[in-house]
């Protein structure tokens, strides 16, 4: 299959062979036993029973090396979730960043209204809006228009911002905390609108909105609402220890979102979930709860290491995310154990101790542990990267992992 770019000469167009659908694969041998697998002790058995079924996912940035032209990392990105879409994954979430050139997409609707119309199950949404950056009225109406064509295959990520070039875009100081209240006040005001039956006023310290009277003649009146009742499904990531984002999550009955590059953080990411939910009144459920990680399959280890270190996710590790976790004091993110140097904090250091890289064995074995370290969650998210310069590697390893790791974890949660 052809994937077409319409009106862009000069982007080079890139082929998918539309990948026959995965076969049945029965990890049991005759005596129940997961085959080929070591039996696993009972404590461990108990936290993989505590999720239902384990999902697969992708949190596309999107991520792109300096220099790519937009149009063609635009429709490479396009090309990716119609990739996903055809493996069986079951979510994207489409970042946004305004002033971050290795993640340029200030419009992660445009993605997501594209996607839509070139695949068939997989559900792609925003992940997320930037709160702070839009009128409350203005995205109350996106989303939920965005909610209709997509007949609800969308979920709906929020966010305070966390650039301090984004903030500067807009005028925010993010540093004292304002864009989080701005946040507060832009949901009350969309949650309202979606929920209301008449006209009211909200007069906050940062926002201002109302629903109007309907014109006495009914020729204009507020009328789009979310096709979802009342609105679509919201989610918050989370990034920090105890983070207040996921605890809002599991307050508000919000997805969490774990974006995390290490497993020493999970646990308390699922406290801060579990205690929002106790002071709302909620039981929180890990089936909800989605984690994100840097995953790539190989025959070997050696293989994988050489196409990690030498390929995108190196160059992003080498040249921006280590870097940008040292200049704001969050390299113990990434760290097995606190007596770790900074400057022991390399690729190398990742990809042993946080990346899930490796043989299908290997690979499997890491998400055990990110399933340990964690207590059990729904869903696994893979961080997309640009791969035009290895696209046959990547995507194969995209297949070898919904094929032939995640149905383990899905059965041993069944």
């Amino acid at each position: 299959m052809c994937i077409n770019r319409i009106g862009h000469q000069g982007i080079k167009l890139h082929h998918l062979s539309a990948p026959e659908a995965p076969p049945r694969l029965d990890f049991y041998a005759s005596d129940g036993q997961p085959d080929g697998r070591k039996q696993r002790d009972d404590r461990e058995n108990r936290q993989f029973r505590e999720i239902a079924f384990m999902k697969i996912g992708a949190f596309p940035m999107p991520n792109h090396p300096p220099g790519r032209d937009f149009a063609e990392g635009h429709y490479h990105n396009l090309d990716s979730l119609e990739f996903f879409d055809q493996i069986g994954f079951e979510e994207a979430w489409i970042g946004c960043h305004y002033t971050v050139p290795r993640e340029p997409n200030p419009a992660p609707d445009l993605l997501v209204a594209q996607a839509l119309i070139r695949t068939k199950n997989i559900r792609v949404s925003p992940g997320g809006y930037m709160l702070p950056y839009h009128h409350p009225a203005e995205l109350a109406h996106r989303i939920a228009w965005l909610d209709h064509i997509s007949q609800g295959r969308c979920y709906i990520g929020i966010g305070s911002g966390s650039i301090p070039t984004d903030w500067g875009l807009f005028d925010i100081d993010g540093f004292s905390g304002e864009n989080r209240e701005m946040t507060e006040e832009s949901l009350d005001i969309m949650i309202r609108l979606w929920q209301s039956d008449g006209e009211f006023e909200y007069d906050g310290k940062y926002w201002r909105g109302k629903r109007p009277p309907d014109d006495p003649e009914d020729l204009y009146k507020f009328h789009i609402k979310p096709f979802t009742k009342p609105y679509p499904q919201l989610a918050i990531a989370g990034f920090s220890a105890n983070s207040p984002t996921l605890e809002l999550a599991g307050r508000n009955g919000y997805i969490p979102l774990s974006l995390s590059f290490g497993n020493s953080y999970l646990s308390g990411h699922w406290q801060a979930v579990e205690k929002g939910a106790r002071e709302a009144g909620r039981q929180a459920s890990r089936d909800n709860w989605r984690i994100g990680r840097d995953v790539y399959v190989a025959d070997s280890d050696a293989e994988a290491r050489r196409k990690v270190l030498n390929g995108e996710i190196g160059d992003q590790y080498r040249n921006f995310w280590l870097p940008v976790l040292k200049r704001i004091g969050m390299l113990d993110t990434c760290k097995h154990h606190p007596d770790v140097a900074d400057s022991d904090v390399t690729v190398e250091y990742m990809m042993d101790h946080n990346m899930c890289i490796g043989s299908p064995a290997t690979v499997e074995r890491k998400i055990a542990d990110i399933v340990e370290s964690s207590g059990g969650f729904g869903q696994l998210l893979i961080t997309n990267y640009d791969h035009l310069d290895d696209l046959e590697g990547w995507r194969e390893s995209k297949k070898r992992l919904a094929r032939e790791i995640m149905p383990n974890f899905s059965r041993l949660g069944a």
